[in-house]
């Protein structure tokens, strides 16, 4: 048993031996680890070594640039006067042969003006205006032919004294323009009304043989007037449409039965969003440039102000003439005028100021002395919180004219008898019918309430509407257009139909919102040959290009419906651009146009530089949009450019971007396909102080005498549409 028992206990022996074979297993495994440590310091050791290489490298290189951008900044600063001085010459150059251009168009329109000697006023003579005006006053012609010929003058010596108002720079002759105008508008209207009146006096001399009711329609380039005399007083007559006018009404049966007259009158042009401009209009007389048509440079003078100081003894004349300009308004808005018995009261305001943004950089700009030269009176519409449903004329634009829907009481119509024609003649002359009619004028079994009333619209030939257009009601007593009480609208894209219901009969437009195109997608400007070029747009909604040559520009696109009158004809810019925006085509920009699109910020000393230049190389340099702009910076501007020759497209290869900032052009390394933005110079390139000359170190000696041979009214137009649109911001 025992030595079974020891035989047992010898057993802790053979583990022993396992013990000393595990210990034999770990050494192995520890020279193995103390290997691999090794390894690792030794790999660690190498990966410094490169890494201090690599920093060394780094170092080294970032010395080399420090070193090359220091002699590159060197070598601008030594030649920057000499750049800034050739830039200087050639845009004095150009803006004084534009200026003694536009004088001497001024003087030949003056001279021609004399010598038609065709009895038409001088709207900048104040009492050739005011004899024109009192005689058409006192005429009392009624034939609408004539009346209408009248009109088309009196519409041409307004859109003069239009363009006279937005160049005016002194207070009180703007008083005398804005008198002026609101007379011939009054009496415009007041024709429209006389000839109306003879025209529903003989009504029933032509008396329609199928509905027993007389209609008519009466067109010229400006207005369109449509009449309707109810002589049956059928009580199951819905409504008419006139077919060549495009126009049409619905009456509800107790007007159908009443003795009646509808006019429904479309003027082309639109005074009534005239006189709400006028209504809350300030006026400024900037200190500093500021863009064409952009971003106005802050100013704190009150012109009116400013003119109560000086004289004070003129504040009470000016008082009493915005009196009668006022009372003038209200015959403007002729029968409007009438339903309401809401005095109309002239809005004064001042200014606040508005605190500038300085800097104590010498920018391109203030390097060339820019103060003054193009500078122009702003005019800042007041924002007036009436309502949410009062039309902000900022963000809508009225396209395509006014329609004056209007009921009349008919006046008495002749009666034969023995061969003598007898006629009732009243006092009063045409009276305006009310509607919604007065509880004492309704039958009991009308109710007290009236039906509203139908309106048809058939969208303007000369109008383009990019959206579903929008209708507003005139409300005579606020001076604004407002969007309530219009009911039912139907829009029919397809037939170009608009039709809704209102309560009352009185003046509608249709409107558009004014930035619905904005901001641009994006933009290229490329020329076609010497003091030719070609700018193309892809705005939000619809694509456009306009084509420059000289002076001249013409319109191309696409879209054909609305535009046909604008498409290949030639015609100076802003001529053009008013007829784009008068079209519902808006590319432009305005002071309030960044309070409804956004913007890529940029300084605008900077991109109004960048757009004189620009103008200069038209003639040879293609300058396209980049999407580093919006990534670069409120202080730089980023473009793609490249020299390019005849009218072919620019292949994509020979782009180029370059970065513009307030002292320095640079050209730049990264393309538009890389995948990050970069400020690094493109290698072996310069800096110079100026972007003509950033641009010439890449160009071809014919290219650069195209440039230089480009005649100052290529580049003046190529710089006011530049300017007029601001791609560089707005896309």
């Amino acid at each position: 048993m025992r030595r079974r028992f020891y035989g047992y206990l010898d057993a802790p022996p053979k583990k022993g031996k396992s013990s000393k074979k595990a210990r034999k297993v770990s050494k192995a495994q520890k020279a193995k680890l103390l290997q691999e440590k090794e390894e690792r310091r030794l790999q660690e050791e190498e990966e410094a070594r490169l890494q201090a290489e690599k920093e060394e490298q780094e170092r080294l290189e970032r010395e080399r640039k420090e070193k090359e951008l220091e002699r590159l900044e060197l070598k601008d600063r030594e030649r920057s006067e000499d750049e800034l001085n050739e830039l200087r010459h050639l845009l004095e150059e150009n803006h004084t042969a534009v200026t003694k251009w536009k004088r001497d168009a001024v003087e030949t329109e003056k001279w021609e003006r004399y010598l038609r000697c065709d009895g038409t006023p001088d709207p900048a003579v104040q009492q050739d205006i005011n004899t024109h005006i009192s005689l058409w006053r006192d005429d009392l012609e009624v034939n609408i032919t004539l009346v209408l010929k009248q009109c088309n003058l009196a519409l041409k010596l307004i859109e003069e004294l239009e363009g006279m108002l937005r160049d005016v720079t002194h207070p009180q002759e703007g008083q005398k323009y804005q008198e002026a105008l609101i007379h011939l508008q009054e009496l415009i209207h007041s024709k429209h009304h006389l000839t109306t009146e003879e025209i529903l006096k003989r009504a029933s001399d032509n008396i329609d043989t199928e509905t027993g009711n007389m209609q008519t329609v009466v067109k010229d380039d400006n207005i369109t007037l449509c009449l309707w005399a109810n002589l049956k007083k059928n009580p199951r007559f819905k409504g008419l449409y006139f077919e060549e006018a495009g126009l049409g009404f619905e009456l509800p049966k107790h007007l159908a039965v009443s003795n009646i007259a509808v006019r429904i009158l479309h003027t082309r042009y639109d005074h009534l969003s005239l006189l709400a401009r006028m209504a809350h209009l300030r006026m400024h007389t900037p200190s500093h440039r500021s863009l064409a048509g952009g971003e106005e440079v802050p100013v704190d003078i009150d012109v009116t102000e400013q003119v109560e100081t000086e004289e004070e003894g003129e504040a009470n004349k000016d008082e009493t003439q915005q009196q009668r300009v006022d009372e003038e308004v209200q015959s403007i808005q002729g029968f409007e005028g009438q339903k309401s018995s809401a005095s109309l009261q002239s809005r004064r305001n001042s200014v606040q100021p508005t605190e500038g943004r300085g800097s104590h950089v010498q920018t391109q700009m203030e390097a060339l002395g820019a103060e003054g030269d193009l500078t122009s009176p702003s005019v800042e519409l007041t924002v007036v919180d009436y309502g949410v449903q009062v039309v902000d004329l900022m963000r809508y634009t009225p396209l395509g004219g006014v329609l004056y829907y209007d009921v009349f009481h008919l006046p008495p119509q002749a009666h034969q008898v023995n061969g003598w024609e007898i006629r009732q003649l009243l006092d009063e002359g045409l009276q305006v019918f009310p509607y919604p009619m007065e509880k004492s004028n309704l039958d009991d079994n009308e109710g007290l309430t009236c039906p509203p009333v139908g309106v048809t619209v058939t969208l303007p030939d000369l109008v383009v509407f990019l959206e579903t257009p929008q209708v507003a009601r005139w409300d005579a007593a606020g001076k604004q257009w407002r969007m309530d009480g219009i009911t039912d609208i139907s829009y029919e894209e397809v037939e170009a139909k608009i039709s809704f219901k209102t309560d009352s009969f009185q003046a509608f437009v249709l409107m558009q919102e004014t930035y619905a195109n904005l901001p641009l997608q994006s933009w290229e400007l490329r020329p076609l040959g010497q003091d030719s070029a070609l700018f193309t747009v892809n705005g939000a909604l619809i694509s456009l290009s306009v084509t420059i040559q000289g002076n001249q520009c013409m319109l191309q696109s696409e879209q054909e419906r609305g535009l046909s009158h604008l498409i290949g004809k030639w015609m100076s810019g802003p001529v053009l651009q008013r007829a784009m925006l008068n079209a519902g085509i808006n590319i432009f920009v305005n002071e309030y146009t960044n309070k409804y699109v956004s913007t890529c910020g940029k300084d605008p000393l900077t991109e109004h530089a960048a757009y004189e230049q620009m103008a200069l190389f038209a003639s040879a340099c293609a300058f396209s949009w980049s999407k580093w702009n919006a990534k670069c910076g409120a202080e730089h501007l980023v473009m793609q450019v490249c020299e390019h020759h005849g009218p072919a497209p620019v292949p994509e290869d020979l782009w180029s971007l370059y970065l513009l900032g307030a002292q320095r052009s640079q050209k730049l390394e990264v393309t538009e396909k890389s995948e990050a933005f970069s400020p690094d110079h493109y290698p072996d390139s310069e800096f110079h102080s100026t972007f003509i000359h950033m641009l010439q170190d890449n160009m071809s000696t014919d290219g650069i005498v195209r440039t230089r041979e480009s005649n100052y009214l290529f580049v003046n137009t190529v710089q006011n549409l530049l300017c007029a649109t601001r791609p560089l911001m707005y896309s």
